[in-house]
């Protein structure tokens, strides 16, 4: 894999901004609400604690671009995913992974009217705050290493995270899985695309989209 895949700048921000607005639309609808205290599709997962790690990062957003500029060297996402995470290839019983749900019940615990609240509220504030960032604005959470990534490369992580997770979110609710636009789901694709081929090798991701009389069972990038 090279160091140039990105969709750095206006395309990203804008593509955030609508992909988390549909988002924030689906986890409002009253059969996320109706479910809220149930399991979800995702191995150990509840409702509730999807929906909390769903929005989890997004509702830190604002704070960041508040703060003052983070001074850990920045990352490139390639590094990011492929040297930084460790969760990328932990399984449901690993302890990342237990960190990760119980994370998402934290952020969900008053309830879902309260989380859909504090998603409406920082998505407000954000629609100001990310397009008016500056180019190469780093970003650091507290749960990271001593490392950043830029922004942009930060919200394509996120979007990531929106579209797969809505469609575990709409399953876990028996509600449609949201359509986004090509604006949206070409960047995820392409990352996801590559995550596979890190994963499975080019020749079974090639062979999984072009020749189904040989493809493997699975070319999942996560």
């Amino acid at each position: 894999m090279t160091e140039s895949w990105n969709w750095r700048g206006g395309r990203i921000r804008e593509a955030y901004l609508l992909a988390a607005d549909t988002v924030a639309g689906l986890l409002a609808d009253p059969a996320v609400a109706a479910v809220w205290d149930g399991p979800s599709v995702l191995e150990d997962f509840g409702v509730r604690g999807l929906a909390g790690h769903l929005f989890g990062q997004d509702l830190d957003l604002p704070g960041l671009l508040a703060a003052p500029v983070p001074t850990e060297p920045v990352v490139s996402l390639r590094t990011y995913y492929l040297e930084r995470v460790i969760w990328l290839d932990a399984g449901a019983d690993a302890p990342v992974s237990a960190r990760i749900r119980a994370g998402g019940e934290a952020r969900a615990a008053d309830g879902h009217a309260a989380l859909n609240a504090r998603v409406r509220e920082a998505l407000d504030a954000l629609r100001t705050e990310v397009p008016r960032a500056p180019a190469a604005r780093p970003v650091h959470l507290a749960t990271w290493g001593e490392w950043s990534l830029e922004l942009d490369d930060f919200l394509l992580t996120r979007l990531t995270e929106f579209v797969v997770h809505a469609d575990d979110l709409a399953c876990s609710a028996g509600l449609p899985t949201p359509e986004f636009p090509e604006s949206v789901t070409a960047p995820v694709v392409e990352l996801l695309a590559r995550l596979a081929v890190r994963r499975h090798g080019t020749v079974d991701v090639i062979r999984g989209l072009a020749r189904a009389e040989r493809a493997p069972a699975s070319i999942a990038g996560l």
